[in-house]
């Protein structure tokens, strides 16, 4: 092997440099043999008090901070700290308190480093914005954010003024927190004392920041600030815009900065060409996502994994599967190994080509290449698998996924119990329901939802009232959907009036009702009240706000025509119309039938 010949030059040197020092000064090389022999040996105490002195070791910063790197435990370090902090005319600096808040910091002594810091803030050492900087990251490091934002504000005032990089640090840790208007109150304090000014950097995390909140305007605004203040923007920052631009619906203006990037020659990286991709993809815009992923390596970016995956997505859920297995294949031709992500994305696509067979191979071939599959391979495949009616196969691999030693997948189970009861098959049903919550597997409000629409449709209202309230004592919170199964089995069962209850129910616990809510239970109106009924709730549906949809108004022309109000029938057809709304060509079928002519005024009507 070959050796750089400078480098045993420099080992030599530093080991003859090291015996000079250590005939001059024996203490160098006592440190590091018997006095850690005794600290290992005796800890912290008179034994190793004494050793100083026999040793005649001088209690200074250089002997604390040698100490403090130490192989020995952190209550020797801590009480040593302590003891030296007594001696006459030592006193701890920077230079000292710094490696013991880093030693406790990575003991997990977060209680006893947070108190280091208040003192070393409270004493008259010397302290500059560096050392405010790996503070504030090591209080950020352990999620002590308050903490992290109150010692910013107290050394500010009492120390030193905080640098451009002392203030990104504080940036960096209050938006890792989620603490966004706080990362707008501090940036609008440093500007308005007009001390320390922002960089890249800065305007990059805030324009995240802003990315983060939706609110796409202010980042584009600090974005043009940062150029009226003669700095650069970064490809970094162009990305994080883009992507923003993208999420907010607004393709547009997302294209035009992306070409405004090249234009300024910032050379876009395979992260922006991905948000670029992604964004597209979404938009529906696929051959535009694919023509740009062409660009990309023609000017000599590589595509990464990432990037595969996510146009491996968009070409699967556009029903490209060809496309999808053509990527797949080139990924190997650019060195880009497929991950379990990847496999994914390609058995999803083959799901919804309507290709579950070729799906379990590829399952089989992933396996094949040594690549594990990940709890959410098993929900694909269970999801696609129920979706194919193959069931069985579904339930197989529900077993394999618990002998995998995988927890219990919420999703997985919800799949399995939706097809068992669409198969009518409620026992098994109930009977997985059970398993899942014996293996306290964390239930969802969408899981009750479609445990308690299947007892409802089985006619077993007892269980689902039962089973709705079981949901609410386990602390999960009823949505929509919930209500929704809840009610509608009411409806089937005839107890509309207690379907229209909970409807109320819904609202006074601060569950808004969608479109579907109010249908079901005009449903039940329509069935058991008659058109009077179902036509009152209608009309306050509108006076409400709440607009009704196509269901809701064939919904009341079918009780209508069954109750032979054809001249109100033909009216309310009428404003179906004009609201653009196609009415059931069944109930019109009916009300022709009923009326045994076809009225003159719903010839403009026949389609």
């Amino acid at each position: 092997m070959f050796r750089d010949p400078s480098l045993k030059t420099r080992s030599g040197d530093h080991q003859s440099a090291m015996a000079r020092m250590s005939r001059k000064n024996p203490s160098a090389r006592d440190l590091d043999e018997r006095f850690l022999k005794i600290l290992k040996i005796f800890k912290w105490g008179p034994d190793a008090e004494k050793a100083i002195e026999v040793l005649l070791l001088k209690v200074d910063h250089r002997l604390v901070r040698e100490v403090l790197k130490l192989d020995v435990e952190i209550g020797v370090k801590l009480q040593f700290f302590k003891w030296a902090a007594k001696k006459k005319n030592f006193k701890h600096d920077s230079t000292t308190y710094m490696p013991l808040i880093r030693c406790l910091a990575q003991a997990g002594l977060v209680g006893e480093m947070w108190q280091t810091v208040q003192k070393m803030v409270k004493s008259d050492c010397g302290m500059n914005p560096s050392i405010l900087s790996e503070i504030i990251r090591i209080l950020g490091k352990v999620k002590m954010v308050e903490k992290a934002l109150s010692i910013f504000y107290l050394i500010k005032t009492e120390k030193c003024k905080p640098s451009v990089y002392a203030y990104n640090c504080m940036f960096s840790v209050l938006m890792k927190a989620n603490c966004h208007d706080k990362v707008q109150e501090l940036y609008r304090e440093m500007c308005n004392e007009g001390k320390c000014f922002p960089d890249t950097v800065t305007y990059t995390m805030l324009a995240s920041n802003f990315g983060k909140l939706g609110d796409v305007d202010s980042a584009i605004k600090l974005f043009e600030e940062m150029k009226e203040n003669g700095l650069q923007p970064s490809a970094k920052i162009y990305t994080i815009l883009v992507g923003s631009l993208f999420k907010s619906n607004r393709c547009r203006e997302a294209l035009k900065l992306f070409q405004e990037m090249k234009d300024k020659r910032c050379t876009p990286n395979v992260f922006t060409y991905t948000e670029v991709i992604n964004g597209l993809g979404k938009a529906g815009r696929v051959q535009e996502a694919y023509r740009i992923f062409q660009d990309m390596q023609k000017d000599g970016c590589s595509p990464d994994v990432v990037m595969f995956n996510k146009l491996i997505d968009i070409m699967g859920d556009a029903g490209l599967l060809d496309d999808a297995l053509k990527l797949f294949g080139q990924m190997e031709t650019v060195g880009c190994n497929p991950t379990v992500v990847t496999y994914n994305s390609v058995m999803e696509a083959l799901f919804k080509s309507n290709n579950p067979s070729q799906a379990l191979h590829w399952f089989e071939r992933m396996k094949g290449k040594g690549i594990a599959p990940s709890s959410f391979t098993y929900s694909i495949l269970i999801a696609g698998l129920c979706k194919a009616n193959r069931l069985e196969k579904a339930l197989m691999l529900l077993e394999e996924m618990d002998e995998k030693g995988f927890p219990p997948c919420p999703a997985a189970y919800c799949s399995l119990i939706d097809a068992l009861g669409k198969a009518r098959r409620y026992d098994a049903a109930v009977e997985l329901f059970k398993e899942m919550t014996e293996n306290g597997t964390p239930s969802s409000s969408r899981l009750y939802a479609v445990m308690i629409k299947h007892l409802g449709k089985a006619g077993r209202i007892d269980a689902a009232i039962k089973l709705f309230e079981e949901m609410q004592s386990q602390g999960c919170v009823p949505d929509v959907y919930s209500y929704n199964a809840l009610m509608s089995g009411l409806v089937r069962a005839g107890m509309v009036d207690e379907a229209h209850s909970w409807l109320k129910k819904m609202q006074d616990q601060g569950c808004k009702p969608d479109i579907s809510s109010h249908n079901i239970v005009l449903n039940g109106l329509s069935k058991a009240g008659g058109p009077t009924e179902a036509f009152k709730m209608f009309e306050k549906m509108k006076n409400s706000g709440i607009q009704p949809d196509a269901v809701s108004y064939n919904t009341v022309l079918g009780a209508l025509s069954n109750a032979g109000m054809f001249d109100e029938a033909v009216k309310l057809m009428k404003e179906m119309t004009s609201k653009g709304f196609s009415y059931n060509l069944i109930t019109y079928s009916s009300i022709l039938e009923a009326m045994g002519r076809v009225d003159e005024e719903c010839k403009p009507f026949i389609q």
